[in-house]
Order: structure tokens, then C-alpha cells, then sequence
């Protein structure tokens, strides 16, 4: 990736349905198609996700996101995957972003999280008994960064050392809230839909025949 591909010409391949075009993968050259290809490769995933076409519109910005992805969103760090799904799907959810609470959600489902957990981050009871008293504290501190992260004191940090996660977690977390309530405004503001996957995880766990890919 050497940087010197130039953007996508205007119209060249790309939706019509939504608020702002994005890079399809037909369309994708350059850095672009190689940024899109190492996506597929790294997650052995048959496609390039919405949000990702989005970044596309800017080549330099991503390759970064391919970078965040690689190395922090979707990888055990200081934070497990689990963890970091369930931030980022109580935070897509309050934002009232479809696309990425619906596609987080999903991803919490297949990271171990119960039915029942999610169906209380996703209507906000964050006192549920179905997550451990410290993943309600984590829940918790992520819903304050993300609705109020001006009013965030050192007390609410040495809350979280008390119910048993390290400044390091917790510095991830507010990483993890920031960048998520980030995706949502992009995802948003450019009219991505939902992609359906918890419908036919759901489709799947009751046993129909459905399927469904990321």
C-alpha cells in the first residue's frame, strides 16, 4: 500500500440507495481493492461489509480502519472480543444505530454471549442479572463515556479497579465506546442498512435452515 492511488472516480460503480455513495467491491481499484482483498483474507469473509465501503471513500483513512480492525476492534487486547462486542453493541444501540448494533449484536452471540444479555444491553437494563457484577460496572461506565463523557471523574474509574478491571481495560474501553459511537454516525450519516444477521442467527438457533454471513 503505497498511497498514491487516487480516489474513486464519481459514479464509478457505486450505490445508488443510499444517503451518500460508497466504494463497491466491483468497483475498487488500487489500494482499495488490496485494502478489500486483505479484509477478506485476514477474516475469511466472503465480503466486504457496508461500513467498510463507507471508509473506502477515503483510501488513507481506510487502510487506518483496516489497521483498528486488525490489531484492536476485533482481537482479544486488554479487553476480550466478548467484552468489546458488548461495548460496542450497547453503544450502537443507544445511539440508534441499526446497522452496527444489529451486526455487534450478532458478533456478541457468537463470542459466547447469552441470548439474555443481549436482549439487556440491547433495551438498556444494565442492572441485568445475566451479565457478572463487573460486566455491569464495564456496561455502565461504557454507557456514561458515551452519553456523557464530560461528566467522567476519576471515581468512576477506581468503581471499575474496585469490581475488578485494570486502568488498561478500562483505558481500552473508552478507546472501544469512542470509535464505536464514531462508526455509528458514519454508518448513519451515510444510510448503510442493516445487514440482518441476528435474524438469521436466530433463524439458525431455532433450527429452520437459515443461515447467515457477515
Amino acid at each position: 500500500m503505497d498511497g498514491h492511488d487516487t480516489k474513486p472516480k464519481a459514479g464509478q460503480g457505486l450505490s445508488s440507495s443510499l444517503n451518500l455513495p460508497v466504494v463497491e467491491e466491483s468497483a475498487a481499484d488500487g489500494e482499495v481493492a488490496r485494502v478489500y482483498e486483505r479484509y477478506r483474507s485476514h477474516f475469511n469473509r466472503d465480503h466486504v461489509p457496508g461500513i467498510l465501503k463507507c471508509f473506502a471513500t477515503h483510501p488513507p483513512l481506510l487502510r487506518s480502519m483496516m489497521d483498528l480492525a486488525e490489531n484492536m476492534l476485533f482481537v482479544d487486547g486488554d479487553l476480550v472480543r466478548r467484552h468489546k462486542e458488548m461495548i460496542a453493541t450497547l453503544v450502537s444501540c443507544q445511539n440508534a444505530c441499526p446497522y452496527c448494533a444489529d451486526s455487534h449484536g450478532y458478533q456478541f452471540r457468537m463470542q459466547g454471549g447469552s441470548a439474555e444479555s443481549l436482549c439487556a444491553i440491547q433495551e438498556n437494563h444494565l442492572d441485568t442479572v445475566s451479565l457478572t457484577a463487573a460486566e455491569r460496572a464495564l456496561a455502565q461506565f461504557a454507557e456514561k463515556v458515551n452519553r456523557s463523557s464530560h461528566q467522567v471523574v476519576r471515581e468512576d474509574v477506581e468503581t471499575l479497579m474496585q469490581a475488578g478491571w485494570s486502568e488498561r481495560q478500562i483505558a481500552e474501553a473508552v478507546h472501544i465506546v469512542a470509535l464505536f459511537a464514531a462508526f455509528n454516525r458514519v454508518v448513519n450519516a451515510f444510510g448503510v442498512p442493516s445487514q440482518g444477521l441476528l435474524a438469521g442467527y436466530q433463524a439458525d438457533a431455532s433450527g429452520d435452515g437459515s443461515s447467515s454471513t457477515k
